[in-house]
């Protein structure tokens, strides 16, 4: 594997796992709607993920596919054009990687694949930690597009024989970002309790990437992602006493331990998280300064 396209290389984690990718060695071609930002990839291609054409032409010589390309919330758009957006852009991306006998591909999935985060009726997670076969109950588009994609890579493995890994990402930003998203959920705890409180940093969220495409799995699997703690500076016992009582616990949890099983990604990626909010000092200084 010596080149990668990276779909939605302009977006937030498009744009890191481009430099992390290059910085690994590898050729890196690029493709996005547009590019408000200097790009790292040696071939930085504007084109539409749902384009056939586009998609076809930034296949040319790439070993394997990085797919980020998506409407990342909701409320960006209608329903439709969510869903729409989210479904078809994955097909294009992965059946044209199969049909040209690509042997691996990284898709980004979600934490809220499994719906109930986003869910617009009073629901809770069947249980905690979350893994990635907690019980579905979906409401929104975004969340049904992700589980779809999901159901996409299976189709792809079994009619092509890609090896594709969805990552299943919860919050993923800088610690600079983390720092006003933690201070935003401290005020309001109930926020996030129905994605556990998860997060993950930008540089471990590179790490899983690249894991990910590097790794020696065959089949398409789905991986659960979160930091190894949770995003608020509180014990995670005493949280879910107050925000998740009626949610079993399948394994106790100490301190600020996280709610997101990832054995999984340990398992089939040999990756484990190394950041945490709570210990990178130059984070905390550069926001306070």
């Amino acid at each position: 594997m010596t080149r990668v396209l990276v779909t939605g290389a302009d977006g937030s984690i498009g744009r890191a796992a481009v430099a992390g990718l290059r910085d690994a060695g590898y050729g890196v071609t690029g493709l996005s709607l547009g590019y408000d930002h200097e790009s790292r990839a040696d071939r930085p291609l504007v084109g539409d993920a749902r384009s056939p054409l586009d998609v076809a032409a930034a296949l040319e010589d790439v070993d394997a596919v990085l797919h980020l390309a998506a409407i990342p919330h909701p409320s960006l758009g209608t329903p439709e054009e969510v869903f729409e957006n989210n479904v078809a852009a994955t097909f294009n991306v992965l059946a044209q990687a199969g049909q040209r006998g690509i042997g691996r591909a990284v898709i980004a999935s979600s934490i809220n694949a499994f719906g109930v985060p986003m869910n617009v009726n009073p629901v809770v997670p069947a249980y905690y930690p979350l893994d990635e076969d907690v019980p579905v109950d979906i409401t929104d588009a975004y969340s049904l597009s992700k589980y779809v994609d999901e159901q996409t890579a299976r189709m792809v493995w079994r009619r092509w024989g890609t090896d594709v890994i969805a990552l299943r990402f919860p919050l993923v930003k800088s610690q600079q970002h983390l720092l006003r998203f933690r201070a935003n959920a401290e005020r309001d705890p109930a926020s996030m309790a129905r994605e556990g409180w998860a997060y993950l940093d930008l540089r471990d969220g590179v790490r899983a990437i690249i894991a990910a495409l590097e790794c020696e799995t065959s089949g398409a699997h789905v991986v659960g992602l979160a930091a190894a703690d949770i995003l608020i500076d509180r014990p995670t016992d005493e949280l879910l006493r107050e925000y998740a009582p009626t949610v079993p616990l399948r394994r106790p949890v100490a301190g600020r331990g996280s709610l997101v099983d990832t054995s999984r990604a340990r398992e089939l990626l040999g990756f484990m998280p190394r950041y945490s909010i709570h210990t990178d000092d130059q984070a905390v200084s550069a926001i306070t300064s």
